[in-house]
């Protein structure tokens, strides 16, 4: 086996076997958020996006490919966990809306290492692709009306997840490092 380093990933199975980590962790934290109460005042649907953390720590990481790639697994997983096509598709929209947007950001050099700032942009756009999806699947304008609350609770949620990223990208990194 070749054990020389590739790119930013370190050595194939070590890459793998980070990206299954990853993917593992993402799983647990999207059914942990499962088990939580609906939030107050919001509408059913709107969560903190727990797993969007992992997704952001393997984009800022590991590199584009592989947060998308987080994000397209993080979607099957919600086909396949039995949340039907329906979302699957929302959490595929949001994902790479989610994906897209901050690593166009991060390309800004002001706002490169603002994780916090990538976040809040992320979680806004996650809502955004879900929305523009639920109208495609929906095939009615009328559910823009959400629109106000999706991109406060974004704003809010995103704030939630880049500071638990900031706390916990220290710990992930000392497992990819290990």
């Amino acid at each position: 086996m070749d054990t020389r380093k590739t790119d930013r990933g370190g050595t194939s199975m070590r890459r793998l076997t980070l990206m299954a980590l990853l993917f593992a962790m993402a799983m647990v934290l999207s059914v942990l958020e499962s088990m939580l109460p609906a939030l107050p005042m919001l509408p059913p649907g709107v969560k903190l996006g727990l797993s969007n953390i992992v997704t952001m720590y393997t984009l800022f990481v590991l590199g584009p490919a592989r947060g998308y790639t987080i994000a397209v697994l993080k979607s099957l997983f919600v086909l396949l966990a039995g949340r039907g096509p329906v979302g699957a598709v929302l959490s595929l929209a949001g994902g790479l809306s989610s994906v897209t947007v901050m690593l166009l950001l991060s390309k800004l050099p002001p706002v490169r290492k603002d994780y916090l700032l990538l976040s809040i942009f992320g979680a806004a756009f996650h809502n955004l692709g879900q929305l523009a999806a639920s109208v495609f699947v929906v095939g009615t304008v009328e559910i823009l009306r959400l629109f106000p609350l999706l991109i406060l609770s974004g704003v809010g949620m995103g704030v939630v997840t880049g500071l638990m990223l900031r706390v916990i990208m220290p710990h992930i990194n000392k497992l990819y490092k290990a």
